[in-house]
């Protein structure tokens, strides 16, 4: 099957990933995420590949503040094997690796002065690099946003305004954007990464995919590590279902996601979010070969296979039920 693709994980936070989640967001940053980031002035506290053995062939990653840090993740990632964008979080990179990009990393518009935004979108503009950041991940961000941000009619204002809006960009979460918002990505080709896990896990809000995807605003999944508790592809998957139900509970009229629409989601639209899809995200004449070889029939695996399961149910039961035990190598760019 293709690879998977996580468009929003933070590798600096890998270390509490599973704990810490008794917090809204704001004070979860203050308390959990910014002194454990701080740590990372040590390069021995960064050296982590767990991603590629969950079947992760393709990350966007935030790294840290720290430029050593960050240069020294796009060396593992590069070390590895593995298909990586990766950028130094900028709060008030560039070394040829084949497989490995720099992207322009604004924390989030709370964190940044509008003459850092200003100078982000332009270095963005001048070299042609991808751009990512946080955008509408709860509802206390938001009204901040606007009181930091007064002139701006919104929150995507905020980054269109500064250059940091474009077809090469990716903004994680958006739960809470508005039609006229999501009018505004669609016209810039601007991408959102559906982080459900870290959605739910700090109360957050639920994205509504099947409002977005109507919106014909590109999608993909991300992990969000530490906010989200698991690094893992498959776990994005699920709970993206399970948001999905959620909100038909909310609404009876809310037509739910299916299984296929969301490994979509985790392949394909992960590389059209990420302006990959011309190398990645599935098997077509051309394209790399990012692939995961996965055996149902492992021993002593998380689920079983019975003789008359279809090709589609296989499919199914791994993405719900399925582990790294089924995953048995990772392939970027056919190695």
């Amino acid at each position: 099957m293709p690879g998977l693709i996580d468009t929003h994980i933070h590798a600096s936070q890998y270390s509490y990933t599973g704990t810490a989640l008794d917090m809204p967001l704001l004070q979860w940053l203050n308390t959990y995420t910014f002194p454990t980031e701080a740590n990372y002035k040590d390069l021995n506290f960064s050296k982590d590949k767990r991603t590629l053995k969950n079947g992760t062939t393709t990350a966007c990653y935030f790294a840290t503040i720290h430029t050593d840090s960050s240069l020294l993740l796009a060396e593992i990632a590069d070390k590895f094997g593995q298909r990586a964008l990766v950028g130094k979080v900028c709060m008030d990179v560039n070394k040829a690796y084949p497989l490995v990009m720099p992207i322009v990393t604004p924390r989030f518009a709370v964190s940044c002065s509008p003459q850092l935004l200003s100078h982000l979108g332009d270095i963005a503009k001048n070299n042609n690099l991808h751009i990512q950041s946080h955008i509408s991940e709860n509802k206390e961000e938001v009204n901040l946003v606007k009181e930091l941000f007064p002139s701006c009619q919104s929150y995507t204002e905020v980054y269109r305004k500064h250059n940091l809006l474009t077809d090469k960009t990716v903004m994680a979460h958006g739960c809470h954007l508005t039609d006229s918002e999501l009018k505004l990505f669609r016209d810039a080709g601007a991408a959102i990464s559906h982080c459900p896990n870290s959605n739910i896990s700090l109360c957050s809000g639920m994205l509504d995919v099947r409002r977005v995807l109507k919106s014909k605003v590109k999608l993909g999944l991300g992990t969000d590590v530490a906010g989200g508790y698991s690094p893992s592809m498959l776990d994005a998957i699920r709970r993206a279902l399970d948001t999905s139900k959620a909100l038909k509970i909310k609404d009876p009229q809310h037509e739910t996601l299916s299984f296929e629409e969301v490994f979509r989601l985790a392949t394909l639209g992960g590389s059209q979010a990420l302006c990959l899809e011309k190398k990645t995200g599935s098997f077509e004449v051309g394209k790399d070969f990012d692939a995961l070889l996965i055996n149902p029939l492992v021993q002593d695996g998380p689920f079983d296979v019975f003789p008359d399961d279809s090709m589609k149910m296989i499919l199914e039961k791994f993405l719900n039920l399925g582990d790294d035990r089924n995953i048995r190598e990772v392939y970027i760019s056919g190695k």
